[in-house]
């Protein structure tokens, strides 16, 4: 019997095994999102004209979005639609890669799946709607205001999708902060002291981060950083309640 004959070894069925397992998860997510996506595709225009309300309202009276391509007026509501379907079925996305997880946590850590998945994602909706109701409304008016009389400023819908998905990973990712220093302190990678610790670099990070994510203006630069911030102590606030035990924190230290 040659080595290509010889029967799976029980690690490479272990392994197969999660392949086949990993594929009917991401396979389960693509459903619920499709599903949701048939679900919200007889509204596309009117989700694509909610969703442009906050840069018409500051542009002059009239004033239109521009399609450019032949497709961008059908193909770019479908993604506005697609992404939007995308955020309903998060939970039961963020459900399927914890159930992928599950079996290889602790019994005390499975616990936390319920409370990670809804704050996870009340938390990213909650970013994105800071995002939306507020941050475009200074900022697109911000930068109308610094438009040229003789300029006529009508942006390509395909640009302006960019531009607000990027804003909307952003500020959704942002909103995660708390969660992420909780975690950090409850499974004991990080206590409280040590967070509290590391406030100048994460003050640092978040004006970096806010510089790449957001336009070149301070204005909006400073509606990503200083919510990072504020985001970043709330949570240390929460891990002295949710935490991991400072005594426990130590002799797992100790022990590292």
């Amino acid at each position: 019997m040659s080595a290509s004959d010889a029967p799976p070894t029980d690690q490479e069925q272990s392994f197969l095994s999660h392949l086949i397992e990993l594929r009917q998860r991401l396979v389960r997510a693509a459903l619920a999102t499709l599903i949701v996506f048939l679900g919200m595709t007889p509204f596309m225009r009117q989700i694509f004209d909610y969703l442009s309300k906050p840069l018409t309202a500051a542009l002059p009276e009239g004033t239109k979005l521009l399609a450019t391509g032949v497709v961008t007026p059908f193909m770019v509501p479908l993604k506005v639609t697609l992404f939007c379907a995308f955020v309903v079925a998060l939970p039961y996305v963020l459900y399927q890669a914890w159930s992928f997880v599950a079996p290889g946590l602790y019994r005390h850590e499975k616990r936390f799946a319920l409370p990670i998945i809804a704050s996870s994602v009340a938390m990213f909706v909650l970013g994105m709607a800071y995002c939306y109701y507020v941050v475009f409304g200074f900022v697109f008016k911000f930068i109308a205001g610094f438009a040229p009389a003789t300029v006529n400023v009508a942006p390509d819908i395909e640009a302006y999708f960019s531009f607000v998905l990027g804003m909307f990973l952003a500020f959704g990712l942002t909103f995660e902060v708390p969660i992420v220093v909780v975690l950090l302190s409850r499974f004991g990678i990080a206590s409280v002291e040590k967070l509290k610790a590391a406030r100048p670099y994460v003050i640092v990070g978040a004006f970096i981060v806010a510089a790449i994510f957001t336009p070149p203006d301070v204005l909006s630069q400073m509606l990503l950083a200083i919510p990072l911030c504020i985001l970043y102590e709330l949570g240390i606030q929460l891990a002295r309640f949710f935490g991991k035990p400072r005594a426990e924190t130590e002799t797992s230290e100790a022990a590292g």
